[in-house]
């Protein structure tokens, strides 16, 4: 009797240890999640003052509304805005097809030099791509690709080596059973058509996980856009035209307010997209997060 007793005194005293734990650990994350907000807010909340357009000393408007928004798209804006989506887009497209055919290639081929060359991929890539951002701009430059003419080759150098990026989604495919491949071969199909029609269809998660990776890294690019648009109107991107506002040889007192409302426009889109396809950006991240 008394070693039941003990027992479960035992289990309700873990049980106690573990509510308080994983309340303790709520708090903390509410308040990181409260400070990583707070930047956010503050921002969309100056995107709808209209008393003042410049810098002030409160963050709650005193006269809300939408002038910020309607005197953002009388600007030059909405071609940024098309800039970016359209490399963004293009991109994604893109990239996603070259990274999924690299990973399947290495996930199901076996072929001599495929270990050195995943490992000369991998060591290649921690090496910073801003190491190469003179000698890119060179090449694009004799290629007449800057400036105005930005838009192609912020594309070219975006897609040029995204076979690199084949790890996570190699990782997912090896998860995947190769009697799959096996059994679909054997029915006559080709590799492309066991591809697109037997292992695509079951690696949804890991598509759409490289999809939003090709779409955001673009997306939100603003060095390198910087560098090659030479701060052309008509070549540069979201990132770039709102950071021009801000530079203090151009900066007014209609800049500011419309700065952050800009800021809300090229948030929203990626935000929503992200929350409404997280559950498969996670599911592909922690299923390409094997070894192979």
């Amino acid at each position: 009797m008394s070693t039941n007793n003990t027992s479960m005194k035992k289990h309700m005293g873990l049980k106690a240890s573990t509510r308080l734990s994983n309340t303790a650990i709520y708090i903390i994350l509410v308040i990181i999640s409260v400070i990583w907000l707070i930047p956010f807010v503050c921002i969309v909340l100056q995107s709808f003052r209209v008393e003042s357009t410049w810098k002030v000393g409160y963050v709650i408007p005193q006269q809300w509304g939408l002038d910020n928004y309607v005197k953002l798209f009388q600007t030059n804006f909405p071609r940024w805005y098309a800039n970016t989506f359209i490399i963004a887009l293009v991109v994604a497209a893109v990239q996603t097809v070259i990274v999924l055919c690299m990973s399947y290639t290495l996930s199901r081929f076996r072929f001599k030099l495929r270990k050195p060359l995943m490992q000369f991929m991998l060591v290649l890539g921690m090496f910073p791509g801003i190491l190469g951002m003179i000698i890119l701009y060179r090449v694009l430059a004799d290629l007449n690709l800057v400036g105005a003419n930005s838009l192609p080759g912020l594309i070219l150098v975006y897609v040029a080596s995204s076979g690199m990026g084949y790890y996570v989604s190699k990782g997912f495919f090896d998860t995947l059973p190769k009697s799959l491949d096996e059994a679909a071969r054997v029915d006559g199909a080709t590799r492309a058509q066991v591809l697109t029609k037997i292992i695509l269809p079951l690696s949804k998660p890991i598509v759409i996980y490289t999809i939003l990776t090709g779409f955001m890294g673009p997306w939100g690019d603003f060095v390198f856009a910087r560098y090659v648009s030479q701060l052309k109107p008509l070549g540069m991107n979201a990132a770039v035209g709102l950071q021009s506002w801000l530079a203090t040889d151009t900066m007014t007192h209609d800049y500011y307010t419309m700065f952050c409302a800009g800021g809300v426009v090229v948030a929203l889109p990626v935000a929503l997209l992200f929350m409404c396809l997280q559950r498969y950006y996670v599911e592909g991240v922690t299923g390409g997060a094997v070894k192979g």
